[in-house]
């Protein structure tokens, strides 16, 4: 059966059969054989297409791994977890962003602790004005799942009034070409703060406060599926959001 999946990658980004192979150093008829055969590369050139492409293998070659390698290589992207986000060091925060090169990204609901770090707030200046593209999400005040999370933390109006100073703080970061800042008005199950291929992933916990509840710090690997559900689901917020300025 034909690997239409593969087929399709090329076609979307625009290249060939032929550049393909170059890249990753095969003979072309190799490469129409995966596609037109559906043959399965061996794994060093799975991983070669996939990072050519800038695709998923999973995704390309869903049967090549069974459940259970998965789940291993799966696990290798966690680096670490930690029971609390207050033990989370606190130039493991600094890290996450400094080594940043593409894409930094904050999902929250005000991330408050994030917006009061002036430090932070002048690192993702500098990187946007370096070229990395700088995502920061925050809570649509006046949406109905927002105020209802305050009401489930026990702050009541607290969370909106935090949202609201977050807002205030992030101002003079505006202007700066590369920053993006919106308003979103999901129901967050995990906030998300990215530095390229690592992420910190501060679960929400039901009664308690973000900062009380767990953290993983998450590596991107190859064939690994965790990084690319989280950042899935940031693109996901980010596509139901709105300017700030609006």
């Amino acid at each position: 059966m034909a690997n239409e999946r593969l087929r399709v990658a090329l076609l979307e980004r625009g290249t060939t059969i032929d550049a393909l192979a170059e890249a990753i150093q095969v003979d072309a008829k190799t490469v129409e054989r995966w596609i037109t055969r559906g043959r399965t590369p061996y794994r060093k050139h799975r991983f070669a297409v996939a990072k050519f492409l800038g695709m998923e293998e999973a995704y390309l070659w869903p049967d090549a791994m069974t459940p259970a390698q998965a789940a291993v290589v799966s696990e290798s992207e966690i680096v670490a977890v930690y029971p609390h986000r207050w033990t989370v060091p606190r130039d493991a925060w600094g890290r996450l962003f400094s080594a940043a090169e593409q894409e930094i990204g904050v999902l929250v609901y005000s991330g408050i602790f994030i917006a009061q770090d002036t430090g932070l707030l002048r690192l993702f200046a500098d990187k946007a004005k370096a070229g990395v593209r700088v995502r920061i999400l925050l809570g649509d005040p006046d949406a109905r799942q927002i105020v209802q999370r305050g009401e489930d933390e026990g702050l009541g109006d607290g969370m909106v009034a935090q949202i609201r100073t977050a807002v205030l703080l992030y101002r003079p970061l505006r202007d700066v070409e590369g920053m993006e800042i919106r308003l979103h008005p999901t129901i967050l199950y995990n906030s998300i703060y990215r530095g390229d291929d690592q992420l910190l992933v501060n679960t929400h916990v039901y009664g308690k406060f973000a900062a009380d509840a767990p953290v993983m710090h998450l590596r991107k690997a190859a064939g690994g599926g965790m990084v690319t559900t989280y950042v899935d689901s940031f693109e996901a917020v980010w596509n139901q959001s709105r300017p700030i300025e609006s």
